[in-house]
């Protein structure tokens, strides 16, 4: 006889196989700070990239104003200004990743227990039923 509730499980657990057992397990072979530290190197890459990007175009739009004034202005006061707006930039970016990250790897930890359990309890099923 067909138990609804183990096909029930079963549907369940295919369900998240298909979609995210994958990316699960591959987040959750990490120990939690690796992860965390892994996605916040790749951050800091990517703001750096992204940071040089915004500073280029803020140059290039106004070019002409920008070469008038530079032998007017300070050099190093303009170059401090930059940095501190990098570095707060980069500050706010790593705080989003760090929180990301470890709800993430929080996330894909409790999936995969809750997979493992329902495989165990599944195997139990079929065990009693012999």
């Amino acid at each position: 006889m067909v138990n609804e509730e183990r096909i029930k499980l079963m549907t369940r657990m295919a369900a998240y196989e298909k979609e995210e057992h994958k990316k699960n397990k591959t987040i959750v072979s990490f120990f939690k700070s690796d992860y965390i530290s892994m996605q916040t190197l790749k951050s800091i890459v990517y703001t750096t990239i992204a940071f040089a990007i915004m500073f280029g175009l803020y140059v290039l739009y106004d070019f002409e104003i920008f070469m008038k004034e530079i032998y007017q202005m300070d050099i190093f006061e303009f170059a401090k200004s930059v940095i501190i707006v990098y570095g707060i930039f980069m500050g706010i970016i790593l705080v989003i990743t760090y929180i990301v990250s470890l709800y993430q790897y929080n996330r894909a930890l409790q999936s995969t227990k809750l997979y493992y359990a329902n495989l165990k309890k599944l195997s139990q099923d079929y065990g009693e039923e012999e």
